[in-house]
């Protein structure tokens, strides 16, 4: 069954309030459904902790001869890799990027022709559900590795004010272009039909290049440029994280900041293309 959708007129929720009213509620279903699954809450939380002390023990003892003879690991100090690792096990869930294949596999079975004809327009009934989600990952699957590593081992603690609202505003960005970037992931479903082996890339990637497995600059200079400027991985896992470790100043943190929103409305702009592209003319699997 072939569809135009582009052409179709689109329901509206009638008023700008009514329309944050709608949001809102999506978001709170979007963490009311992720509190209802607690065992597994409780096993990614605790998978996530176990991780946090190999990755934990790994990086401290790989650094350990450049400390022993005063010297820095890539600008970090035992504290700063100590926290760097419990922030970004913590992370992990709350910018998720990992696993989402949602969008994906209603594609695949034809169901997104139900989220095109709802009042809101997919990307932000979407994103507003993914809000719901990173609140409750942040609720406890952020709060739960760090406080662990808190109490096991000796981490930095940020002494400047500015840093703890300019990471909050740092995750908050992170969230959204992870959002972006797995939002564009599952829409080549509208192509593709199965998008496992985008979503594969995309989780390697992610890992990777985001620095998740090892900090970015443990990377050559020039290669760690690349990153930052041509792709949007350091901007999911890698500026948060710079923010609490306090890698420079106020003003560099702040451009850290402007980066990651850059990057945030260059995905969002595109997810809206693709979209759009998307529902010129969509033909629905099996009809």
């Amino acid at each position: 069954m072939t569809a135009d959708l582009a052409t179709a007129p689109r329901p509206v929720v009638p008023g700008r309030r009514a329309g944050f009213a709608a949001l809102a509620a999506l978001a709170s279903a979007g963490f009311r459904r992720y509190a209802t699954y607690r065992q597994a809450t409780a096993a990614s939380t605790f998978t996530n902790t176990v991780f946090g002390f190999l990755r934990c023990f790994v990086l401290l003892a790989t650094t350990e001869a450049a400390w022993q003879a005063g010297e820095l690991t890539a600008g970090y100090n035992p504290e700063q890799i100590a926290l760097y690792c419990w922030l970004s096990q913590g992370l992990i869930g709350v910018v998720g990027i990992w696993g989402w294949t949602e969008l994906g596999d209603r594609i695949r079975t034809g169901d997104v022709v139900v989220d095109l004809l709802r009042p809101v327009h997919p990307i932000l009934s979407y994103w507003a559900v993914d809000v719901g989600r990173a609140g409750h990952a942040m609720l406890t699957r952020f709060t739960v590795p760090l406080a662990v590593g808190a109490l096991l081992f000796p981490i930095y603690v940020p002494a400047r004010v500015s840093t703890y609202p300019l990471f909050a505003m740092s995750v908050a960005l992170a969230v959204l272009v992870s959002f972006g970037g797995r939002y564009l992931v599952n829409a080549v479903g509208f192509w593709l039909l199965d998008v496992r082996g985008v979503t594969t890339l995309w989780l390697f990637c992610s890992g990777i290049l985001g620095g998740l497995a090892f900090p970015l600059h443990f990377l050559p200079s020039w290669l760690r440029t690349l990153l930052w400027v041509a792709t949007p991985f350091p901007s999911m896992l890698q500026a948060p994280l710079d923010i609490a470790v306090e890698r420079g100043s106020p003003a560099s943190q702040v451009a850290v900041i402007a980066g990651q929103a850059a990057w945030a409305v260059v995905l969002l702009v595109v997810c809206v293309l693709v979209q759009r592209r998307a529902e010129h003319k969509l033909v629905v699997q099996g009809g």
